[in-house]
């Protein structure tokens, strides 16, 4: 960062802090519109800054994990100190996918803690990361959005969403759909069946076309020997 861009947003950050303690000493909506304003200003500050949006993302997928191994009322407050990290991140870098996917995760994992009441509000905050998500990039978290569909019973949505995601290349394996408990609601209906049983078969279209084109235009000279076995896994 340069000595010019440091200065400025040394000012950024200053003017928003005193914008914190006028906003203290007010009362009702020109309270609200000072912190506001501040937010913005602390947003400003953290904006474009790569290092503290990755340290924000992964501290905040290391809260998402750790809740899994907690005790629900434990595990709530870590999944809210996810969120917190996952929102900052996105102020820092709108454009952080990963970022816009798991809060939306947090959100869900959290709605599964609480009772059948609370649930609508957070899977509409679920909604809104998972929303940024497909913004970023399109198709990115159409299969969330089918969940969350599936959870309020809107099936129309659901098979819109999970169409969206085949197309993008972000559908699970068919055996981890099965297994999903978002989606129990749903898996017996007839359009879920047949939605299934053309993923099924588009994909078997698509191997079988990657491998004739592979066999005309890329059949290799001289076969290599292979040395080591290298493991992938998707997030």
């Amino acid at each position: 960062m340069s000595l010019l861009s440091s200065l400025k947003k040394r000012s950024a950050l200053d003017a928003a802090v005193k914008l914190v303690a006028k906003a203290r000493k007010n009362q009702g909506e020109n309270s609200e519109q000072l912190y506001r304003e501040a937010y913005l200003g602390f947003a400003s500050v953290v904006a474009d800054n790569l290092l503290i949006a990755e340290a924000l993302y992964h501290w905040g997928f290391a809260l998402l994990h750790e809740a899994k191994a907690q005790d629900p009322e434990t595990a709530a407050s870590t999944l809210l100190d996810a969120i917190d990290k996952f929102t900052f991140c996105l102020l820092a870098r709108p454009e952080y996918l990963g970022a816009a996917i798991d809060g939306g995760v947090a959100y869900m994992e959290l709605a599964r803690l609480h009772p059948d009441a609370d649930k609508p509000g957070l899977y509409a905050a679920a909604r809104d990361f998972f929303e940024k998500a497909g913004a970023i990039q399109k198709g990115s978290s159409a299969y969330n959005l089918a969940c969350i569909h599936a959870l309020n019973g809107d099936e129309e949505a659901c098979l819109a969403a999970l169409r969206l995601a085949g197309q993008s290349g972000c559908l699970p394996d068919e055996s981890m759909i099965l297994q999903d408990a978002d989606l129990a609601s749903v898996v017996d209906k007839d359009w879920f069946t047949e939605f299934l049983a053309e993923t099924r078969e588009n994909l078997l279209q698509a191997a079988a076309e990657k491998k004739a084109k592979t066999n005309v235009e890329y059949e290799p000279m001289v076969k290599l020997k292979k040395t080591e076995d290298f493991d992938y896994y998707a997030k």
